[in-house]
């Protein structure tokens, strides 16, 4: 069976609940926490955290589009995060945590298009997404103690609170492809 690997780069709010979904998601062979869309070559955490780079929190995937499409990654993107909310995701509050789909081509990018609107149509949100659509300037891949946060760190409060119950109603919501 041959792999046909692409790559996808998305932010929904902190790239921590993001990443630990997506590293449940059958095809997905990797996930990094990282930062794009801002000015700032090499940013932190600590620059980013502070809103004035413009960069957001992201993650990117790498995953086998012969068993996980990029639909289907979009498919799950509208519905593990709340795409309604101009620059915040529950109490993170910042253009850092805005919610977006950095595509690789021009193929990625009509995919996202036609599936915002899919979801817009589909009435899932009571509000209008808000959700924006660019080309990925560049990824920087967050500092280590950012990768893999949920797995290594699942008894700190945050994780508890907060990752936790996403990464269950995600796991029983899309069993399939978990």
């Amino acid at each position: 069976m041959s792999e046909k690997i692409e790559k996808a780069t998305l932010g929904g709010g902190c790239f921590w609940c993001l990443e630990a979904i997506y590293q449940r998601v059958k095809g997905v062979s990797k996930v990094e926490s990282g930062y794009a869309g801002g000015k700032n070559e090499n940013p932190n955490y600590r620059e980013v955290c502070s809103g004035t780079t413009n960069h957001a929190e992201v993650i990117q995937i790498t995953f086998d589009s012969e068993v996980i499409s990029f639909e289907e990654i979009l498919f799950i993107f509208w519905r593990i995060h709340d795409p309604t909310t101009l620059n915040r995701q529950g109490a993170d509050v910042g253009t850092q945590y805005r919610s977006v789909i950095y595509f690789h081509d021009e193929n990625q990018k009509e995919i996202a298009l036609k599936s915002k609107s899919e979801t817009e149509n589909a009435k899932i949100w009571s509000n209008p997404i808000v959700t924006e659509i660019s080309y990925l300037p560049k990824f920087f891949k967050a500092e280590e103690s950012h990768q893999n946060y949920f797995n290594d760190n699942s008894n700190q409060p945050y994780c508890r609170a907060v990752i936790e119950p996403k990464v269950r109603k995600f796991m029983e919501a899309f069993e399939p492809k978990a």
